[in-house]
């Protein structure tokens, strides 16, 4: 079934998890797709891309103000990585249509879902 772009939901689930990050895409894909499977993804990408991008900031400025600069930058690095498979298993998920709902993000997600409508 095609969305309001003209590709598959899927495919759109991707593109939206994909440029997550940006989260300008998310927020576009918010206002004009009326698919909830897309809608889903495009909230869930929104919500952890902020949460990480703010935890990223947080140690960032902690690296500052403490000298333990090698733990942060270690904690920094581990997070990035986890962050990454993260992001993977979010496209992977997408693109084979499966609604997953990651546990803290996931009920977030859903909350703000439930508003946005």
């Amino acid at each position: 079934m095609a969305t309001v772009t003209g590709l598959k939901k899927e495919v759109e689930a991707v593109l939206v998890t994909l440029l997550g990050p940006t989260v300008v895409v998310p927020i576009l894909f918010l206002l004009v797709e009326k698919d909830e499977f897309v809608r889903f993804w495009a909230m869930q990408s929104l919500v952890t891309s902020v949460i990480y991008l703010v935890v990223l900031w947080g140690i960032g400025i902690f690296a500052f103000t403490i000298v333990l600069a090698p733990f942060v930058a270690f904690i920094n690095g581990a997070l990035m990585l986890v962050g990454f498979i993260l992001w993977l298993l979010y496209i992977y998920k997408a693109w084979q249509g499966e609604k997953w709902v990651v546990p803290v993000v996931g009920k977030i997600t859903e909350n703000l879902l439930k508003k946005v409508k």
